[in-house]
């Protein structure tokens, strides 16, 4: 009995002991993660003015110097970081003319293709380092052919144009950016006829709507003579190693084989200011474009053409096998070191980037500052968290798509989820997208961090009220580091910022000055997408069971079926492998949500505690490769890089995000031809998600059948 006795005070005293001197909950640092007392918006402030005090593009000497910078913040944080250095193919502008002839009888326009220099601009001195403007991997050669007045350069807007009797053929096309993506708008121009494709910043979706309106620097919108460059290149990552990393010494196919993979356009392009487009708009006849086709309040009437101005356009751009560097920061878990939580954004700007991207590699230096500050506390990670500064994103994802390639096998076993932020902060007004199993960990990140442009409420506050569709968006675009992770080897994925499009976009005028203006005076906004980013990241690291729940993911895909069913009811399609395997996620959510709270429920002493973690590591390991069951190593039918068949691009938009895109692919094309062939193309592709559905159920259930 007195044995007994003495077992019960001393398993009684160990515990007081253990709670007594134990190390807080994680949850204590979480909270001390976003506190005031962690964050700091002067030295956010810091970061972005050092980075973008030069304008730094992919293979040029100034990035080089930035990853330095990068690399010193991550290891003056106590960080084990380091550079991962590839070669791939960049290009850069040889020589550029454009020219306008409005009749045979009138002199030709020649432009300048110049951004303007502001009076008073602080970085007049640096104006040079710019680059001409140019679209990356544009295909080189001088056209000459009448002007036809696409609007978005759409698929649709080519509808428009059949349904009017504009033949586009042999012309050179004059489209406005917005709505989809630049390189699908040279793509969309070559498939109808087109020799050429200019493309310019309209003042209405870009410049004030025009009248009375005032831009940079008086205001945010794009000056007169702002062009909006950008790559132009459909695929991700280097075009010469399709599928497999850019090492020193690998594989490379050639030119001509990259030219013939579709990825790269065949037909000359250029980024041309809203000024040159209005100036060619003018010298354009024919029919007059419809309302929403036309411009501004004080913009000319925009007719379609063809003609009569005719355009000489020369484009010769050079092809460099360049190095980029990718920088790396390692926080190693303390029980779980094989598992990794990652957080991304990339580093190179087509000029300053103070917006895109820099806004968020100051941001990733702020988590960083914040987690050695967490470490001093004694914090540490359950799994490993990884810091990724990418480069060459604006080239085609370039960075982290080799990065991926090259580390597939252990990413697809080991990585939890991917955070990304590019452009972290453009404006007030919090967004954020994912993969749905991430759909409750963002909404809850949300609900701890205040407002930063009102300090009476939340970001999830702030956030319900501002938007009227879907609160949290889905990654089925190309248009940011994530892509790799989520769509070629099945990482859960996510990406926030603040702000949604902003004027002076891949122009020069993206620097310090329209941020500290513009973007966030106070750089308060920094600050809290900082706190949002590292608290979904801290949760999957330190959480012992993984926050994702499934059973959103089953209503989103239970919702696109029905909406895909309803778009083709009268061809004889049926869904129902897809509903049937839909209702199995559903329920195999319901089951592994059930198994984690029984798991918890049975958990009493801490010593006992030690016995579950089997257990807990195995439910963990399902929920971590669920997402990889929708990806098909076929990949989607003449886009196989794209493995992923729940989210993609849009075939005719890269920035375009479709659920089930090999399905809306056949569909598009099955209403092209009608043919019986064609539709029994689109009856497969629900077959193929079906079966992918079912894996992912069969992966969460964790039994073999």
């Amino acid at each position: 009995m007195l044995k007994t006795t003495g077992a019960t005070f001393l398993a009684i005293a160990t515990s007081f002991f253990i709670l007594l001197f134990s190390p807080p909950p994680k949850s204590y640092y979480h909270s001390l993660f976003i506190s005031s007392s962690l964050s700091d918006n002067a030295s956010i402030s810091h970061h972005l003015r050092t980075l973008t005090r030069r304008p730094h593009v992919a293979g040029s000497q100034a990035n080089a110097e930035a990853a330095s910078y990068v690399l010193s913040t991550l290891s003056a944080c106590n960080i084990k970081a380091h550079i991962v250095s590839y070669d791939v193919l960049l290009t850069y502008p040889y020589s550029r003319s454009l020219t306008l002839t409005p009749s045979p009888s009138e002199p030709p326009i020649t432009f300048d293709l110049k951004q303007e220099i502001y009076e008073g601009d602080p970085y007049a001195d640096v104006a040079d380092e710019v680059l001409p403007t140019n679209h990356a991997y544009a295909k080189s050669g001088s056209v000459v052919g009448p002007v036809v007045y696409v609007n978005y350069g759409r698929v649709e807007d080519y509808g428009t144009l059949k349904e009017m009797g504009v033949n586009v053929t042999g012309t050179v096309v004059l489209a406005r950016y917005g709505e989809i993506y630049r390189g699908d708008i040279v793509m969309n121009a070559f498939e109808a006829g087109a020799i050429g494709a200019l493309v310019y910043t309209d003042r209405k979706d870009y410049g004030g709507g025009g009248g009375d309106a005032k831009w940079f620097p008086d205001d945010k919108w794009m000056p007169p003579s702002g062009i909006q460059v950008g790559t132009v290149y459909n695929g991700s990552g280097d075009p010469t190693t399709p599928g497999w990393a850019s090492s020193e010494g690998c594989e490379r196919v050639s030119i001509e084989e990259v030219e013939s993979s579709g990825d790269v356009p065949l037909i000359p392009s250029m980024p041309i200011s809203g000024a040159d487009g209005e100036t060619i708009l003018r010298l354009i006849g024919g029919q007059i474009a419809k309302d929403n086709w036309q411009g501004s309040i004080d913009a000319p009437t925009y007719r379609v053409g063809p003609g009569p101005g005719v355009v000489n356009l020369e484009y010769n751009g050079k092809q460099v096998i360049a190095t980029i560097q990718n920088v790396m920061g390692v926080i190693e878990g303390v029980e779980e070191p094989d598992r990794f939580v990652i957080l991304g954004n990339h580093r190179d700007a087509w000029t300053f980037g103070a917006v895109d991207p820099n806004s968020g590699t100051a941001a990733l230096l702020e988590v960083a500052q914040r987690l050695q500050k967490l470490q001093r506390s004694g914090w540490k990670p359950r799994r490993t968290i990884i810091l990724c500064n990418w480069d060459a994103e604006e080239y085609g994802l370039t960075g982290s798509t080799e990065w991926v390639e090259e580390n597939r096998d252990l990413l697809a076993s080991r990585a939890v989820a991917y955070l990304n932020v590019d452009c972290a902060v453009s404006g007030a007004g919090f967004h954020a997208s994912g993969t749905p199993q991430l759909d409750d960990l963002l909404k809850q990140a949300a609900q701890q961090v205040q407002d930063p442009d009102n300090s009476s409420q939340t970001i999830y506050e702030q956030w319900i009220q501002s938007t009227e569709s879907s609160l949290i968006g889905r990654l089925g675009g190309a248009g940011s580091d994530y892509a790799a992770f989520l769509q070629h080897i099945g990482v859960p994925a996510a990406d926030m910022r603040f702000g949604a499009g902003y004027p002076v976009y891949h122009s020069m005028y993206d620097d310090y000055t329209w941020m500290e203006k513009f973007g966030d005076p106070m750089f308060h906004r920094n600050v809290a997408v900082a706190s949002v980013w590292g608290l979904v990241a801290l949760r999957l690291a330190d959480e012992e069971f993984l926050p994702f729940n499934y059973h959103s993911y089953a209503l989103e895909l239970q919702k696109r079926a029905e909406d895909l069913e309803n778009e083709i009811s009268d061809k004889g399609i049926t869904f129902s492998p897809l509903f049937k395997s839909i209702e199995e996620l559903s329920k195999a959510a319901r089951k592994i949500n059930n198994q984690k709270k029984e798991i918890k429920e049975a958990k009493g002493w801490t010593s006992m505690r030690r016995n579950d973690h089997v257990k807990v590591r195995e439910l963990n390991d399902r929920l971590m490769m669920a997402e990889r069951a929708f990806t098909d190593r076929d990949g989607l039918l003449r886009r196989p890089w794209y493995k992923h068949l729940i989210y993609a691009p849009s075939r005719h938009n890269d920035y375009g995000s479709t659920s089930f895109p090999g399905i809306d692919d056949a569909i598009e094309n099955a209403k092209n031809l009608n043919t019986a062939e064609s539709w029994h193309v689109v009856q497969h592709e629900v077959w193929r998600v079906a079966r992918a559905v079912k894996h992912a159920s069969l992966v969460l259930d964790g039994k073999l059948t």
